[in-house]
């Protein structure tokens, strides 16, 4: 029997701490766990009342959709970018009027199925800077705006850091979180998508000037970031980041935890476009592959498990790979310290 809860093993982790067993990352509570969930993932309401699991606007009019190729992951719709020249974001990029919430009773209603004794809140608030420029333009243009003009991608990101740095400190006052997470994809899986000098130049400012009430609250703080990404890692910290996830493997991940210790947590180091992601998985790859992460890993802290398998919504060969998977985690991971 366990003497703490899932919250307060996480939370050891996100402390630098080493826990009592390896955390386990969830957005969502696991359906495949009778266990209660050691996190949840919080917005605000009004940024997804646009939004369905089958698609939708965001809060500036971008309109996505849900494949059956993303396994219901949403992304915007292809060619239909609201934005086609970062000299006119001003014409187009347009804040929604917030003044009339009511912050309390919105966390209220977000909050209500969370036990707080129990879980733990990880507050976040947006796709990321980068992220939304590439949902306005898409990629060719958005990479373009960054390069030919950078002042404009300034001063659509300094509208748009005090949108969100504004709703941060409500999140703050109203949510009351135990930790934030920032997220941004600026990676392929071979490389970033910008140089680390475009990054501290363009992104990193918004990062931190978001960031930066967090810090003052003292909360640790996840980085959410896919692709080949370690060479921002540094600059992580100044924007007060504690731990990563995914932390794919195309990284150097036995590098990083050996440099970092438990000063910067991984989070994930999940093969998650291996074979046990293929249609043909079985349950002994995919609990091979819990146990092999996991004994790579999680010696001496500073990891915390995340894992992923793909397919169909509702496909039957889906839900079993991802029941093996919680079996696996739960019968070796929270146990792996005794």
């Amino acid at each position: 029997m366990k003497s703490i809860t899932g919250k307060e093993n996480m939370m050891m982790f996100m402390r630098g701490e080493h826990p009592a067993w390896v955390p386990r990352y969830c957005v969502m509570p696991d359906p495949y766990s009778k266990l209660a969930p050691p996190m949840q993932a919080i917005s605000p309401g009004f940024m997804n009342e646009h939004r369905t699991p089958e698609g939708g606007r965001d809060i500036w009019g971008v309109e996505f959709v849900a494949t059956e190729e993303t396994a219901g992951a949403v992304l915007p719709v292809p060619n239909q970018f609201i934005l086609d020249d970062i000299t006119k974001w001003r014409d187009v990029v347009k804040a929604p009027d917030i003044s009339g919430i009511d912050w309390e009773a919105m966390a209220k209603k977000d909050l209500e199925k969370v036990d707080r004794s129990v879980t733990a809140v990880v507050q976040y608030v947006h796709v990321g800077y980068f992220q939304q420029l590439m949902a306005f333009m898409g990629f060719g243009e958005g990479l373009c705006a960054m390069f030919e003009e950078p002042e404009e991608v300034k001063a659509l990101y300094d509208y748009l850091c005090d949108f969100y740095t504004g709703i941060t400190k409500k999140c703050l006052e109203y949510y009351k979180p135990d930790f934030f997470e920032l997220t941004d994809d600026t990676a392929t899986a071979i490389n970033p998508f910008v140089s680390v000098d475009m990054y501290r130049d363009l992104i990193k400012p918004y990062h931190k000037a978001q960031m930066q009430p967090v810090m003052d609250e003292g909360l640790p703080i996840f980085m959410h970031n896919c692709g080949r990404c370690e060479d921002f890692i540094e600059d992580w910290f100044d924007c007060g980041i504690v731990a990563w996830n995914p932390a794919q493997v195309v990284n150097d991940l036995d590098g990083i935890k050996k440099k970092y210790g438990r000063k910067f947590g991984l989070c994930g180091c999940w093969d998650s476009s291996g074979p046990v992601s293929w249609p043909d998985a079985t349950e002994e790859m995919i609990k091979q592959a819990v146990r092999d992460t996991i004994d790579r890993f999680a010696p001496d802290g500073g990891f915390c498990f995340w894992g992923s398998t793909y397919g169909p919504v509702g496909d039957k060969a889906t839900e079993d790979r991802k029941r093996w998977l919680t079996e696996e985690y739960e019968s070796y991971g929270m146990s792996f310290y005794d």
